[in-house]
């Protein structure tokens, strides 16, 4: 019989909020509706540690990852939200000593857009699934990650003002003027409460139409320029991508409850400064509505 040395009392005996492993890649089969898609995951497995014990059994969460996971191939599952939750019920229930388990998988996701010239381009993003259970209680989440542009609203209006005192245009009150761009990348999370489905392909659009304007694989000539002019007809800070998305959220899930939680994060890669800007809300339906 080998020893448990995981089993030992440590020396300093502190609670571990989370440990477990990262980045366990693993192939998924999810089936919505009459749709089948193939997803190659990146997973998070975490617990938390009483100071008792001197480490955490690891190998339970790899373990749940190949018996669960693998079934999904053979069985595919309804979304990533809803394999997080499978994964989270096991983990917690394998390790007996936690008070609290968390999943998180992520994937690349792969959809069929228009650019501004008609042309059919495959874009990717990301899809983002969560489950926590403290105690009994669960939580899912589903989230996406998108990239768009942005047009800064502060540069146009200050280029405005010096090409007006420069030309003396009363055309340029009507017409987007130059302003520094920048690619926003925006993290959209929001809770699936029970007996709830959300769509990650509704969520997509709901980030793409927050941004001054989308971005494209491929753009010819014309539509590069089209997109550029559609951008700078809709300025907008990192603080308004959000209050975009919020605002959309607000108006599409009128009939989540009061508590479930809703996450945005947009972040701006500055192209005319060597630091980002970034904005955030972690709020409620009920804070929304209120």
């Amino acid at each position: 019989m080998y020893p448990d040395v995981q089993g030992m009392a440590p020396e300093a005996k502190f609670k571990i909020t989370r440990v477990g492993v990262k980045n366990v890649v693993k192939p998924i089969q999810v089936r919505r509706g009459d749709r089948e898609i193939t997803l190659v995951t990146h997973i998070d497995i975490f617990v938390d540690l009483p100071p008792s014990k001197k480490g955490s059994d690891m190998s339970r969460n790899i373990e749940v990852i190949s018996e669960i996971v693998d079934e999904s191939i053979a069985m595919p599952c309804t979304g990533i939200e809803n394999l997080a939750t499978i994964i989270v019920k096991e983990v917690k229930k394998r390790h007996e000593y936690a008070t609290y388990a968390e999943v998180n998988l992520s994937a690349e996701y792969f959809l069929t857009r228009e650019n501004p010239g008609g042309r059919k381009t495959v874009e990717r993003y990301k899809l983002i699934g969560k489950a926590t259970m403290d105690g009994e209680k669960i939580r899912k989440m589903v989230g996406v990650e998108v990239i768009g542009m942005t047009a800064c609203p502060c540069a146009m209006e200050t280029v405005r003002s010096i090409l007006k005192t420069e030309y003396d245009s009363e055309v340029l009150d009507e017409i987007p003027v130059p302003t520094h761009n920048q690619r926003n990348v925006v993290t959209l999370m929001v809770e699936v409460p029970e007996g709830f489905t959300m769509e990650a392909d509704d969520l997509i659009e709901i980030v793409e139409e927050s941004f001054s304007a989308p971005t494209y694989e491929i753009l010819k000539r014309r539509e590069e320029g089209e997109l550029v002019l559609k951008a700078h007809r809709n300025p907008k800070f990192v603080e308004d991508v959000v209050r975009d998305i919020l605002r959309r959220i607000l108006a599409q899930y009128s009939n989540l409850p009061d508590d479930t939680i809703v996450v945005v994060k947009s972040e701006s890669e500055e192209s005319i400064h060597k630091h980002n800007a970034f904005a955030e809300r972690i709020t409620t339906m009920k804070e929304l509505r209120e």
